[in-house]
């Protein structure tokens, strides 16, 4: 079993990214928009494939 604690580092990396740069939206909208931008099924993805996808469609990955 995978260990139950990396979800604290994982649900926080999302909400930072959340707060800073999508504070307008709804939760809900926060996810439909980025999974539908993810062009890709996100069901077999470990917590830091979606953290470097997330940053990416915040576009931190263009970040100096």
């Amino acid at each position: 079993m995978r260990d139950p604690n990396r979800l604290y580092e994982f649900y926080a990396e999302l909400q930072r990214i959340h707060i800073r740069y999508f504070p307008d939206w709804r939760f809900g909208q926060f996810m439909v928009n980025f999974l539908g931008a993810a062009g890709r099924d996100p069901f077999f993805w470990e917590e830091d494939e979606c953290i470097k996808r997330l940053r990416k469609f915040a576009g931190e990955d263009n970040e100096d």
